[in-house]
């Protein structure tokens, strides 16, 4: 049925991710048994693994108060239960940021709500999440209804505090008190922040709903904008059909989403006009009110610069409804099924792209790795049998000859071992400058200079110019990792290419570290930190708070994503080398194999026999664990079928490929 679409496609992501998942710990049982597991690689393979276990599908739903983002959450995702799920009633609903998803080790259902008064705190919400003690948490009931509605009428609760209290908070407005005296109470929300855990089937599948309400809490919590909406795969901008982009919606538009976009998928932004059964009037015709909407549409569209196709009138509430009556007529009228379309076709499937960009961008240079290692030694072997072969039927001269050519072959790779050290030395200082730059020491210190010199400095000016200095170290050091990183790669390819011409062996096909997806998000953090300085909100907000908040948001950010440039470069480093020593020893091991063989091939023809015997037995176990490794690249293609194809890895020919070094004996 067209209603499940949306829903069949998130089901079919976590198939997608489960098979995906299996194709490489077959990779990784091939890579056991085969004999060529390193401990790096089975820690990449591990991380890729608990990636896609771990990885979700988010959603997020941004709009000013009263649009009805809750009723449209209610009726995409949860009118199998005929009812509201979350509290939506006229007026101010959701007060604080609220995240609903399903977390597989807790025991029970539970909403987690996070004091308000944890604003003073110099703690990051990343971090408050990681402290359980923090939150007040309270269990729910799925088998009582009416216990769970009530319990999760906490995320709409609010309270009066002073004047003072709530601009020690951050959430007094000062221009309320520039013409008037100051009010003698103020409205906050009780509550900071809301984790729902709940076993609805979606969540299960790893579905995760991101509820963001008002401008204000936007605005105050750039947490939000500057990391929660950015990993969002879709944000849904509610609006109202009868006023279309008001002055507030623009503001949110204009600091908060567009900021959080990637210009390189502009299809994961939506814009809802909500509620459009507000102009269902019977005093016009249906091609009447068709018109007006498309005509607010249309001006939505250009207003916010996205494409008409990603403006959607719905109405969330006709829909819960048609769903819950199980009402054709009515869920056709209120379009909601565009809207799960939509999210169906472009939204998983996009994520499903991000998902393999990032997994089988690592996997598939390991598979190619262990191919061509593996393509080596079956050519290298195949090679030593055939010289076996012609030298069984010849004299003892021919036999020295091979000797010779193959002591020979022993000069050359103990020359290449003394330039193969020498380079790795080089590498290690290259190494060493890398991890030097990416240290957290190296940021702290950063990070201390900046918040010495914006603390002294309470000018506007003074604190951009601290926020510029801080995105202008960090821009460096990215150009130093760069520009090092490159430099290690040109070394080591060098390396490669020598070993290939004196040896034989493959040449580098390992990629270049790029550290430019770290560039592009400080880019975005800069970004987004020039946008919470000039929000209206943070115009409005005492500068002691704003300073404080950018650090704890942005500082914190910026620090997992040094951290995990960090992890990646040094694995990059450990990795560039791997193949080649793995291809040394067992050129190594083959060199030596085979001049024991001919030392001892005029002993007996029972001997020689017996050798070729092994030597054929090798090439067979070799072809064998191509073959598998080709059906493994093989299911890892079908895994990704929209993607850059995983090259295949046919069977090397020992007498067309390159690794093949048939001697000629006279």
């Amino acid at each position: 049925m067209a209603e499940d679409r949306l829903k069949n496609q998130i089901f079919a992501l976590e198939r997608w991710r489960n098979n995906l998942a299996e194709s490489i710990r077959q990779f990784e049982s091939w890579l056991k048994s085969s004999g060529m597991a390193t401990p790096e690689m089975d820690l990449r393979i591990h991380n890729a693994i608990e990636m896609i276990k771990s990885d979700r599908l988010t959603i997020a739903f941004v709009a000013e108060f009263s649009r009805g983002k809750t009723e449209l959450i209610n009726a995409i995702f949860f009118s199998d239960y005929k009812r509201r799920l979350l509290p939506s009633t006229v007026g101010r609903t959701t007060m604080c940021p609220t995240e609903l998803f399903y977390d597989h080790g807790a025991p029970y259902a539970y909403i987690r709500l996070l004091p308000i008064e944890t604003r003073r705190l110099e703690t990051s919400l990343s971090d408050l999440k990681l402290d359980i003690s923090r939150w007040t948490t309270l269990p729910l009931d799925i088998n009582a209804p009416s216990q769970m509605a009530e319990m999760l009428q906490e995320v709409v609760k609010a309270k009066k505090v002073s004047v003072d209290e709530a601009r020690s908070l951050g959430l007094y407005d000062e221009s309320l008190n520039q013409n008037n005296e100051p009010p003698k109470d103020v409205e906050v929300p009780v509550w900071r922040h809301a984790l729902i855990s709940f076993p609805h089937p979606l969540l299960k599948q790893g579905l995760v709903i991101l509820d963001t309400p008002g401008l204000n809490a936007l605005g105050t919590e750039p947490e939000l904008t500057l990391n929660m909406l950015p990993a969002a795969q879709a944000i849904v901008f509610v609006l109202a059909p009868d006023t279309g982009v008001t002055r507030s919606d623009l503001d949110i538009w204009r600091y908060c989403i567009s900021a959080a976009v990637d210009p390189a998928h502009p299809e994961g932004v939506i814009a809802a006009l909500n509620k459009i059964d507000t102009l269902w009037d019977e005093m016009m015709t249906d091609a009447e009110i068709d018109a007006a909407i498309e005509k607010q549409r249309q001006s939505t569209a250009e207003m916010l610069g996205i494409s008409p196709s990603h403006v959607l009138p719905v109405s969330a509430q006709k829909a819960l409804l048609a769903k819950a009556k199980q009402d054709p007529v009515l869920l056709a009228r209120s379009r909601i099924l565009t809207l799960e379309s939509l999210l169906a076709d472009e939204i998983v499937p996009a994520k499903q792209r991000i998902i393999g960009d990032k997994v089988l961008g690592e996997i598939s240079t390991m598979v190619k790795q262990s191919g061509e290692l593996l393509s080596s030694r079956y050519g290298k072997v195949q090679s030593h049998l055939e010289n076996l072969r012609s030298a069984s039927s010849r004299n003892s001269t021919v036999v020295k000859h091979l000797t010779q050519k193959t002591r020979e072959q022993q000069i050359s790779y103990n020359n290449n071992m003394k330039h193969l050290q020498s380079a790795r030395r080089a590498m290690a200082q290259q190494t060493a400058a890398v991890m030097n730059e990416l240290s957290i020491e190296a940021f702290d210190y950063l990070v201390a200079k900046t918040r010495k010199d914006m603390t002294e400095s309470w000018t506007t000016g003074g604190l951009k110019g601290g926020m510029r200095t801080f995105f202008d170290g960090l821009a460096e050091t990215i150009q130093v990792v760069s520009r090092v990183t490159n430099q290690t790669y040109d070394l080591a390819e060098e390396v490669y290419k020598k070993f290939h011409v004196d040896l034989g062996l493959p040449e580098l096909s390992y990629p270049r570290f790029s550290i430019d997806a770290y560039k592009t998000q400080i880019d975005k953090l800069a970004q987004g930190a020039e946008e919470f300085r000039n929000s209206p909100v943070t115009t409005m907000t005492e500068q002691s708070f704003v300073v404080k908040k950018f650090f704890i948001s942005l500082v914190s950010h910026a620090r997992q994503v040094y951290f995990k440039a960090h992890s990646e470069a040094d694995t990059w480093l450990k990795d560039l080398m791997t193949p080649l020593v793995s291809q040394i020893h067992m050129h190594k091991q083959l060199l030596e194999q085979h001049l024991d063989t001919l030392c001892k091939i005029n002993e007996t023809r029972e001997s020689l026999a017996k050798n070729i015997a092994q030597l054929e037995q090798q090439c067979a176990q070799l072809n064998s664990q191509l073959s598998a490794l080709h059906k493994i690249s093989e299911q890892l293609q079908i895994a990704m079928p929209d993607i850059e194809k995983v090259a295949p890895l046919a069977i090397p020919d020992p007498a067309t490929t390159s690794a093949t070094e048939t001697t000629t004996v006279p």
